[in-house]
């Protein structure tokens, strides 16, 4: 057996994953800088191949491909009710809003749609909303984490355990929870779930209050991003861009209102939006406080619907959740696209279907991140190097949507 089980060759890294920029290509002052996948401000596993002229940013590009999970692929080879929890593994921060937008797509193209009980749909607008809460909460303290704030990651990190609790109280699984079914849910709410959320919410909202005076009024924060990676409107829906960096350019665009989509027709709550109240619309500053302002929004519909479940929509001995789960999901042919409004973004999925099989000929996913990702090159050129930091988490990117 060869002693040598791996030998350093120079080219490696070159032959793996290739630069854009050659350095016999740059003028003498410029330098090529490989920003992560090993920084805290990539978030995971970008690698950014960042030209700069001392601290002063000419080009950035990202280089994808170091969370590859085949998802696409693995789901034409799936039954459609076996997909599920290979989309909680898109946005692992949001599983719950992930398996709703998904469940749709199939849904309509069974005609199920507006047809389950609205126990069912009250369950599934509280468990995403729940969801996104925790998912803001990892955005905006890993942002503050950025910048260099270090209290509101813990303080945000603490209510966030207590949200995977109840999530895991429901579904077994702490953050890929296989819980929206086809037709229905796993299971029904636990006796006593809706009485621990409605402990949990006031608890939450001193957090946020106790956040936003602690960062959005904080100097240092407000030097580090008002005014810095502004996004113009225009730009923002060049780029495919939707969400809290599409609300934070000043468009009041949410799908939960556009499409009226499960019971959202039904509750009542604010579209946050960019305003320039630190610096300019669309800079870091107004996107994340379009995200702190969702969190609230967030809050209002979990006590609209807990109001529901336990009223009109209360559990009852006759209640099965999987009553319309259907034993075989085998659509007629056809395409379908549907959207959600994910904590990220428009989350979308087109399947199309041969009306043969209970396998998808064709499963394809419009991921927000993905677009998010396209635009820091136009946001980060001809910005300082510590700016590309607070750009980077403004825009609250997770690469298992982007490198699907």
């Amino acid at each position: 057996m060869n002693p040598i089980q791996y030998q350093f060759l120079p080219e490696n890294f070159e032959n793996s994953d290739p630069n854009k920029f050659r350095l016999e290509d740059l003028k003498s002052e410029e330098m090529i800088i490989s920003l992560g996948p090993q920084h805290p401000s990539t978030h995971g596993v970008l690698r950014l191949e960042v030209i700069s002229d001392g601290e002063w940013i000419k080009e950035v590009v990202p280089h994808l491909g170091y969370l590859h999970r085949c998802f696409e692929k693995h789901a034409e080879a799936l039954p459609f009710n076996q997909i599920i929890p290979y989309v909680d593994r898109l946005d692992y921060m949001a599983a719950m809003n992930s398996e709703h937008a998904y469940v749709m797509a199939v849904e309509k193209m069974l005609d199920l749609t507006g047809k389950l009980p609205k126990r069912i749909e009250y369950i599934r607008v509280l468990v995403a909303e729940l969801n996104r809460i925790a998912s803001h909460f990892v955005a905006i303290g890993t942002y503050g984490l950025d910048i260099g704030a270090y209290t509101p990651f813990l303080w945000l990190m603490r209510d966030r355990e207590d949200i995977q609790r109840l999530l895991e109280w429901l579904s077994g699984a702490r953050m890929l929870y296989n819980y929206v079914w086809v037709g229905g849910l796993f299971y029904d709410l636990p006796l006593g779930f809706e009485e621990k959320v409605q402990e949990l919410v006031p608890v939450i909202k001193n957090t946020i209050k106790e956040v936003k005076q602690l960062v959005e009024d904080n100097s240092i924060f407000i030097k580090r991003t008002a005014n810095v990676g502004v996004l113009p409107l225009n730009s923002a829906i060049n780029y495919g861009c939707t969400g809290p960096v599409l609300r934070g350019s000043g468009l009041p665009f949410d799908l939960r209102r556009i499409d009226a989509y499960s019971v959202y027709p039904e509750l009542d709550f604010d579209i946050p939006v960019g305003e320039g109240a630190m610096g300019m619309v669309g800079d870091c500053w107004d996107r994340n406080h379009v995200r702190i302002r969702e969190c609230e929004e967030s809050l209002r519909i979990i006590e609209q619907c807990i109001v529901a479940l336990l009223g009109d929509e209360k559990r009852t001995r006759e209640f099965d959740p999987q009553a319309l789960v259907p034993k075989k999901i085998r659509p007629k042919a056809m395409d379908a696209y549907v959207r959600a409004e994910n904590p990220k973004g428009e989350l979308g999925f087109y399947i199309r279907t041969d009306g043969r099989s209970d396998i998808p000929q064709r499963l394809k996913v419009r991921a927000c991140s993905f677009h998010h990702l396209s635009v820091l090159p136009y946001l980060a050129k001809g910005t300082y190097l510590a700016d590309l930091v607070a750009i980077i988490g403004s825009l609250d990117l997770v690469m298992g949507e982007v490198d699907r």
